[in-house]
């Protein structure tokens, strides 16, 4: 008796043999098939029909894709080793127009 209430009372996932397991429902199979998405193909020379959410999902993703690529390629370099040579490079030609400017007034 403590055997059997042990016995119903795990959880198991694939079921068992004896009966109906508590993880499925009638309807449902046991075993999977095999296939992808557990669709059997279709015959020869037919071809699958697409379903409504399909297009849109596959036109969003496409231009998210090149909206993300252009944007992102097109961002301006904001670093701050960018920013700091550019001050270095200012200063160095501030440096360079004074030494020019004292050379020609002596």
């Amino acid at each position: 008796m403590l055997r059997q209430r042990l016995l119903s009372s795990l959880r198991i996932r694939g079921g068992s043999s004896t009966g109906a397991s508590r993880w499925t429902s009638p309807g449902h199979e046991e075993t999977p098939k095999g296939y992808l998405f557990n669709r059997t193909p279709l015959p020869p020379g037919q071809s699958r029909k697409w379903e409504d959410w399909e297009l849109p999902c596959y036109i969003t993703s496409f231009l998210t894709i090149v909206i993300l690529g252009v944007g992102l390629n097109a961002k301006p370099d904001l670093t701050i080793e960018t920013w700091a040579h550019e001050k270095a490079l200012e200063r160095l030609r501030i440096e360079d127009a004074a030494n020019a400017n004292n050379e020609s007034s002596d």
